[in-house]
C-alpha cells in the first residue's frame, strides 16, 4: 500500500486547501529583532499578520478564494536556554512567557529544546532535524496540501525533495539582510539558493517588504505588530529613578548602545544631554536614566558623558 498521498489538483474553485506552517524559531527571532531594532519600521513581525499574508499569497498562486485557505499545522521549534539561566537574565522568563502566550493564541504547537555547550561554544543541536522529522509526518499523514516553511537554512533542501515527491507544494518564506552589529562586526543573512531552487514559491520577504505596491500594502502593513496591539489603550512608558552608569560599547549613525548587564542599553542621539553626539566614542563613560518602553524594550535616557 502506498503511505504517501495521492497528488492534488486544484482546478475546482471550493477545493479547501489546508496549510502547514514551520518555523525556524531562531531564525524568525533573528529576523524580528533586526526589524525591530535596525530596520527602518522599528517594529516587530506579528504572528497574526505573517499567517494573513501566508493565506493570500497561497491563494494568489492556487487562484481560490483566500477563504478558502486554512492553516491546519502550525509549529513552532527553538533552542532555550535552562530556567535557572533565563532567570539570571532579567526579565527573560517573563518575555519567553509573553511570547508563549502570543504563539498559543495563534494555534502554534512549540518545541522547545535544551541550548547546550559543546567544547565551551553553545550550540542548538539538532533542531533542523526535529522540524523536518516532523513535517514529513505531517506530509506523508495527508493533514495539508501546501507547506510553508520559514527558514534560510539548505539543510532544509532534502525534506523539500521529499515533500514535492509527495506532490504537496512548498512555499518558503525568506529574507536577505546585512548590518552592523553592536560589536561593530558585519551580519549577513542569506537564503540558501539550492533552498531557493527546490520550493515551488520562493517568497523574499525583504523585497516584498521594502518594494511592497498598492495593492498588498495592507498585507504587508499587517506583517508588523501595531504598537497598540492586544490593548485599547497605549502603556506609559516606565523611567526609573536612579542615575546609572555605563560605558559605550558602539555608535551607529545617530544612535548607539551602552554596556548593561542581561541587555545593552539602545540610546538616540537627542537623548544626549551635555555633549554632541558626535563627539563622543566608543569607550566614554556616562551616566544615564533607564527607561522601560511600553513594548518592554529598556533604553537610556538623558544620556550624560563624565570627565
Amino acid at each position: 500500500m502506498n503511505r504517501f498521498p495521492e497528488e492534488k489538483t486544484y482546478s475546482g474553485k471550493n477545493n479547501l486547501i489546508r496549510i502547514g506552517v514551520f518555523y525556524d524559531g531562531n531564525y524568525f527571532l533573528h529576523v524580528s529583532n533586526y526589524y525591530n531594532y535596525v530596520h527602518p519600521l522599528k517594529k516587530r513581525l506579528s504572528i497574526a499578520g505573517l499567517h494573513g499574508f501566508i493565506k493570500h499569497r497561497v491563494a494568489s498562486e492556487e487562484g481560490i478564494d483566500p477563504q478558502l485557505c486554512r492553516i491546519s499545522e502550525a509549529h513552532y521549534f527553538k533552542g532555550r536556554v535552562s530556567a535557572q539561566e533565563a532567570a539570571q537574565r532579567g526579565n527573560q522568563l517573563y518575555y519567553e512567557r509573553v511570547f508563549d502566550d502570543i504563539l498559543m493564541s495563534e494555534g502554534l504547537v512549540t518545541h522547545y529544546f535544551p541550548i547546550k555547550s559543546y567544547h565551551g561554544k553553545r550550540e542548538e543541536k539538532n533542531i533542523d532535524v526535529h522540524l523536518a522529522l516532523e513535517a514529513y509526518d505531517m506530509a506523508t499523514s495527508g493533514k495539508m496540501d501546501v507547506l510553508v516553511l520559514i527558514a534560510s537554512d539548505g539543510d532544509f533542501v532534502p525534506l523539500i525533495r521529499k515533500i514535492n515527491a509527495m506532490g504537496i507544494k512548498v512555499m518558503l518564506i525568506c529574507w536577505d539582510f546585512e548590518f552592523f552589529n553592536d560589536e561593530g562586526q558585519k551580519t549577513i543573512t542569506r537564503t540558501s539558493q539550492a533552498l531557493l531552487r527546490e520550493v515551488c514559491y520562493p517568497l523574499p520577504m525583504h523585497d516584498i517588504i521594502d518594494g511592497q505596491n498598492i495593492t498588498d500594502a495592507h498585507l504587508v502593513n499587517g506583517l508588523f505588530v501595531s504598537e497598540e496591539a492586544g490593548s485599547t489603550e497605549k502603556k506609559p512608558n516606565t523611567v526609573t529613578d536612579s542615575v546609572e552608569n555605563g560605558e559605550i560599547l558602539s555608535l551607529k549613525n545617530g544612535y548607539g548602545f551602552i554596556k548593561y548587564p542581561n541587555n545593552n542599553l539602545f540610546f538616540h542621539y537627542t537623548d544626549v544631554v551635555n555633549t554632541d553626539f558626535n563627539e563622543l566614542i566608543t569607550g566614554d563613560v556616562v551616566e544615564f536614566i533607564k527607561e522601560i518602553r511600553s513594548n518592554g524594550q529598556e533604553v537610556a535616557r538623558s544620556v550624560k558623558k563624565l570627565k
